[in-house]
């Protein structure tokens, strides 16, 4: 083997790189026209990308909201309280940003059918956040469910619980939920919110059903130093993977950071400007234009919209070119 020329990298130098998602739709509309599925696709196609095909939703929403230990191997449920809108011949579940829950109401709710949880998820809850709740699923293990990002705003009849193993599960829990339904029905709660115009919490909802050790995150938080972003995926995904967490974006840890947010634009702005400056050289953008993961690389020089008009001055391409290209 020919010696090494003095200078020269046995490797050449990593692009500084910066990653942004965003959020995916189901490449359906679950109303009166459903497509000839079987059933749902299972979780939304950013919920796929990040956690892998079994979507396991729940255990990582619990890594990111509690210091407990959380064994790989059990798997766990996220029920959280709802409110169902009843139209003239459906009922639609209502995003939970809507319902305007306070930790207090949560306690209470939980309070009144702790009990019928345990004893049929034949588990202890495992922790209660203000939204979201955790246990054992128990022999609700293999239902098939669907997180209420994919499913709210939707007649909801498409998107219960479904049998996947073993028969009658879903049934059972169609059972457990309308025991609670009434429960909820008469609690002063309800009263206290109808009250102040508020939207009942009359259901209770289940999704996320997984184990930790179903994760399947994607080959690019190899390189990734910083994760960015509001959702409250984010947390426990960080802490799955040792990541540092941020929910705002720090313009000085762009190198090697991925974004997921619902202010892209704003994160856009900045990162395209530090393309320009050549603080970054290149922003991966990852985006699922129906329901298909797309990858694109794009470099300062994409920025600029072409033309053969030479005397014409370059003119850049504003964040709705890049994303409906």
């Amino acid at each position: 083997m020919p010696p090494k020329i003095r200078g020269m990298n046995a490797n050449p130098p990593l692009l500084k790189r910066f990653t942004l998602m965003l959020s995916g739709e189901d490449a359906l509309d679950a109303t009166d026209d459903l497509p000839h599925l079987d059933n749902p696709p299972m979780g939304l196609p950013h919920e796929r990308f990040l956690l892998g095909k079994e979507v396991p939703i729940a255990p990582i929403l619990l890594l990111g909201q509690t210091d407990q230990a959380v064994s790989p191997s059990e798997s766990i449920a996220c029920l959280q309280p709802v409110h169902f809108h009843a139209t003239r011949d459906h009922l639609i579940l209502m995003n939970q940003n809507q319902i305007d829950l306070t930790q207090e109401e949560s306690s209470r709710l939980l309070k009144t059918v702790l009990p019928y949880l345990e004893e049929d998820f034949e588990n202890p809850l495992l922790f209660q956040g203000k939204r979201d709740w955790f246990i054992g699923a128990g022999p609700f293990t293999t239902l098939d469910t669907h997180s209420i990002d994919q499913a709210h705003g939707r007649n909801i009849d498409w998107w219960m619980p479904r049998d996947t193993h073993e028969e009658g599960l879903a049934k059972r829990w169609r059972k457990l939920q309308n025991e609670i339904q009434m429960l909820w029905h008469i609690d002063p709660i309800n009263q206290e919110r109808e009250q102040r115009g508020l939207p009942s919490i009359n259901s209770i909802w289940i999704s996320g059903i997984g184990k930790l050790q179903t994760v399947q995150t994607p080959r690019l938080f190899d390189q990734i130093a910083t994760i960015f972003g509001e959702s409250p995926l984010l947390p426990g995904l960080a802490k799955y993977l040792n990541i540092p967490h941020q929910e705002k974006i720090d313009p000085s840890c762009l190198n090697n950071g991925f974004a997921w947010t619902a202010q892209s634009e704003t994160v856009w702005n900045t990162v395209s400007q530090a393309l320009r400056d050549k603080q970054l050289d290149e922003v991966a953008l990852i985006d699922f234009p129906k329901g298909k993961t797309r990858e694109r690389v794009l470099k300062a020089k994409d920025l600029i919209r072409g033309s053969w008009a030479f005397w014409k001055k370059p003119e850049e391409l504003s964040w709705k070119d890049i994303t409906q290209q």
